[in-house]
């Protein structure tokens, strides 16, 4: 499907220059299939994020702001201490902690970075959680980054409204906590809100796609009678739910409609019963277990 225009968090990494003599070269990363990752992803060293990771063994980045933090204030690591970063791409390296002053730490890798493949399935959500209040809408973006979403957009609909930038930046962090704390090394992207009428195309190309309503077929039903696929979209609507026209337009371009249960579903509840359902379904080994 298309790219919808990932929103990037903000850069808290700064590279030490002197050690790059050449451009990075991604393909002299050693790759690693998911099968063989999964025991890696329950490794014990303490794991953070970096956009730049060093080039090769011996490489030296230095890492400031949140990731500084919580290396030195909260989990309160010494130099020589050990620790992986990884850059949200699939990237991962394992070194040490070279020296800490008032504001970075410099790492060291012990080893050459590794390029872990992308996990399937790889299912896009597109929610209408504008209008959650409180954690609701948080809580909807962690389960689904735990989950292996690949990307998550708010849905703009007659019945639901936008999401400030104040609240973007606090969801990414949020995206970015999950990501390190279920071990996920490729970034679930917060693409930036959609309105009803560019979706239409993206469901129009999609081999599969689901939108919850209340009138839908029950979703494991569905299911036995559809042909079995590793990603596609799922699409939730609001509080209210959509619109009969917004219903029409979204089945027409080829999106399925199915049903949770005889009980209405906040948001966040229905958002995730789908991806966990669609998630097993799809016969993935790859979901981590949190």
């Amino acid at each position: 499907m298309q790219s919808l225009g990932p929103l990037r968090p903000r850069s808290t990494v700064l590279v030490k220059r002197p050690w790059l003599t050449k451009p990075f070269n991604w393909r002299a990363l050693s790759s690693i299939p998911p099968s063989d990752y999964s025991n890696q992803s329950r490794g014990g060293l303490p794991r953070f994020f970096s956009e730049t990771l060093p080039s090769s063994k011996g490489g030296v980045i230095r890492v400031q702001g949140d990731e500084f933090w919580h290396m030195t204030k909260v989990l309160r690591l010494k130099t020589d201490d050990r620790v992986e970063l990884f850059n949200g791409k699939g990237g991962l390296v394992e070194g040490f902690i070279q020296n800490i002053d008032r504001s970075s730490i410099d790492f060291v890798a012990l080893e050459d970075p590794k390029l872990v493949l992308p996990q399937t399935p790889q299912w896009h959500i597109f929610a209408a959680f504008g209008s959650l209040k409180g954690g609701r809408a948080d809580w909807l973006v962690e389960k689904c980054t735990e989950l292996g979403a690949s990307s998550v957009t708010p849905l703009l609909t007659q019945r639901s409204s936008t999401i400030s930038d104040n609240r973007v930046e606090r969801l990414q962090r949020v995206i970015l906590a999950a990501a390190k704390q279920c071990q996920r090394l490729h970034e679930m992207k917060l693409n930036h809100p959609m309105k009803i009428d560019n979706l239409i195309p993206l469901v129009a190309k999609s081999k599969q796609s689901f939108i919850a309503i209340a009138e839908g077929t029950p979703l494991v039903s569905a299911l036995t009678s559809t042909t079995k696929e590793s990603s596609g979209l799922i699409i939730v609507g609001p509080e209210g739910d959509f619109t009969e026209k917004e219903v029409d337009l979204i089945t027409e371009a080829g999106a399925t409609a199915v049903g949770l249960g005889p009980h209405r579903l906040r948001v966040e509840t229905a958002t995730i019963a789908i991806l966990a359902t669609l998630t097993l379904w799809s016969g993935s080994q790859q979901i981590s277990n949190c």
